[in-house]
């Protein structure tokens, strides 16, 4: 794949997410009763916060949303859509979902592939691939003067976006740049898709306490047993 090629799919997969994200955004916020201003701004921040976030950080130009008029228009559309449309009921419950886990493989792809193609490490790009995928939501989420989601009880969006990002990072290596990006937005949606069906989550702050002493209880059992088998030993000597 020529670099043309290659530049044109990575901002057709980055277009995607923004378009889901958008959606998603301005859905929250007519839930939240805001009106079609606030609207329209929540549906900006949740689909273009990622990759502004992104880009200031690489600092390899302006960021893409301001001077490509397609990230802006597609943000646009987003609010657009959810403005027209009624989106509510088990329809929208049925479509989100999948809308949802495939934004966060989209982004997360497209961050890492993006950072790769800067000539970063690594690191770096998994870090970014994650930042994109999630950092949207939490500026949404801010602004409603919300816990982000991201931060606990959600079904593992950024775990699963750092998943992603490195699979886009592997591909890359390997000189498969596009395929890495398809492959790691469909096992980034499905692992999402996954966690929420099986309610897969981190655990919550009383939970790792809980964990914690599960783990010390589970030690404590070996120690008595090596204890009585050590004693057993004796007692037959």
């Amino acid at each position: 794949m020529t670099d043309v090629a290659l530049i044109g799919f990575l901002q057709y997969l980055d277009l995607i997410g923004v378009l889901f994200n958008a959606i998603v955004g301005a859905v929250i916020a007519r839930n939240a009763r805001l009106d079609p201003l606030g609207l329209g701004v929540l549906a900006m921040m949740s689909g273009l916060g990622g990759g502004l976030i992104r880009d200031t950080i690489l600092q390899a130009g302006p960021p893409l949303a301001l001077i490509d008029w397609r990230y802006f228009t597609t943000a646009i559309a987003g609010a657009f859509i959810v403005t027209l449309v009624h989106i509510e009921g088990r329809w929208w419950e049925r479509i989100y979902i999948p809308i949802d886990a495939l934004a966060v493989g989209c982004w997360a792809a497209a961050g890492a592939a993006k950072t790769i193609g800067l000539g970063h490490g690594w690191l770096p790009a998994i870090l970014m691939g994650t930042i994109t995928a999630v950092g949207g939501s939490f500026v949404r989420d801010m602004v409603l003067r919300q816990i982000p989601s991201i931060l606990g009880g959600n079904t593992l969006y950024a775990t699963w976006a750092m998943v992603a990002a490195a699979i886009t990072v592997v591909g890359a290596r390997l000189g498969y740049t596009a395929a890495g990006s398809v492959v790691a937005t469909l096992v980034g949606a499905g692992l999402v898709l996954l966690s929420r069906y099986k309610h897969w989550a981190l655990p919550q702050g009383d939970d790792a306490v809980t964990v914690g002493h599960a783990v010390q209880r589970m030690l404590a059992r070996r120690s008595a047993r090596a204890d009585a088998h050590e004693v057993k030993r004796k007692a037959k000597d």
